[in-house]
């Protein structure tokens, strides 16, 4: 597994609310749905998304930005523009007195705005749940980044223009997977760039050492390793490695494999049927209780209470 396919796996959408936009100036949405992880492409026109703390951003015709929950923003033609509308979890749509919007900007199949040859057009997809993003990957993201379209050329803008506003059996399923695509074709632009400020372990796979031991953890995280074991394979002595890997990592080897483990357990927890018991096998835990243990003193609750908590999650968004 190389570095960017480490941190871009697991994009899986489900469900995600994805609408085309279109307005005429003056207009203005404020969001304040705390979803995870949101992408705005802009295909005609421009805006200005401003957070309510951090620089704000200019979006012109192919510029992209992904904003990265739950902090407010506001999007619209104008910084300081008054919203004409406020987004809330789950797509929930009012106007900033709370009155519901009860479908008065509704244009259509996932299409929302003023008018359908509005001046200014944008794509809009939403991550509902923090779990269809790979934690990982949002803790090494800004609240707010773009991508200009002169620095990138996003390949899938006319398949999007075209799906969006589809009705067809499952054409939930085609969209959520047109908008993984379109996170790691982002991503994949965006981390290649020199301002991108990746985290500690991401930039550590460049280190001939220290990336051996972190591939060797991510590719295999049921193996029985030790600091020792992980020492011999990298070619370098137990205290040199941990040294070494702490330094790069920020963390020493065990607890960054711990981690891993959680991490994993997580993901099949929500994605999964199996038990606990097969999940602890797969992880490379000795007992479903060992692996019980483990999670609760990360998580905070069991993994049980974990897998319910992710199935109404589902239910609701």
């Amino acid at each position: 597994m190389d570095a960017l396919a480490g941190l871009l796996e697991g994009p899986r959408a489900r469900g995600a609310f994805m609408i085309r936009a279109c307005f005429d100036p003056p207009w203005a949405v404020r969001v304040e749905d705390r979803a995870p992880l949101t992408v705005m492409l802009m295909v005609r026109g421009d805006g200005w998304i401003t957070p309510d703390t951090g620089e704000r951003i200019r979006l012109r015709a192919g510029d992209l930005a992904i904003a990265r929950g739950p902090d407010p923003y506001t999007c619209g033609d104008a910084p300081g523009t008054t919203p004409q509308a406020v987004i809330l979890p789950g797509g929930e749509c009012h106007y900033p007195d709370g009155t519901p919007l009860k479908g008065s900007m509704d244009l259509g199949v996932r299409t929302w705005g003023d008018r359908l040859d509005g001046s200014t057009v944008m794509l809009i997809g939403t991550y509902l749940m923090r779990g269809e993003i790979n934690g990982r990957l949002l803790d090494a993201l800004p609240p707010l980044l773009s991508l200009p379209s002169e620095v990138w050329e996003c390949p899938l803008t006319p398949l999007l223009m075209e799906e969006i506003v589809r009705d067809e059996p499952a054409q939930e399923v085609v969209l959520d997977r047109l908008l993984d695509l379109l996170v790691i074709a982002a991503l994949r632009a965006w981390f290649s760039r020199p301002e991108a400020d990746a985290p500690a372990w991401y930039r550590a796979l460049a280190d001939p050492v220290v990336g051996r031991v972190l591939r060797l953890l991510q590719d295999d995280p049921a193996h029985p390793w030790t600091v020792a074991s992980l020492a011999a394979k990298a070619g370098v002595s137990r205290a040199a490695l941990a040294r070494r890997f702490t330094d790069l990592v920020g963390e020493p080897p065990m607890s960054y494999l711990t981690a891993w483990r959680l991490a994993l357990t997580a993901d099949r927890l929500r994605d999964t049927e199996d038990t606990i018991g097969a999940i602890a096998r797969q992880v490379g835990y000795g007992s479903a209780f060992a692996l019980s243990s483990a999670f609760k003193r990360v998580y905070g609750v069991s993994p049980q209470e974990h897998r319910t908590r992710a199935g109404q999650q589902r239910r609701w968004a």
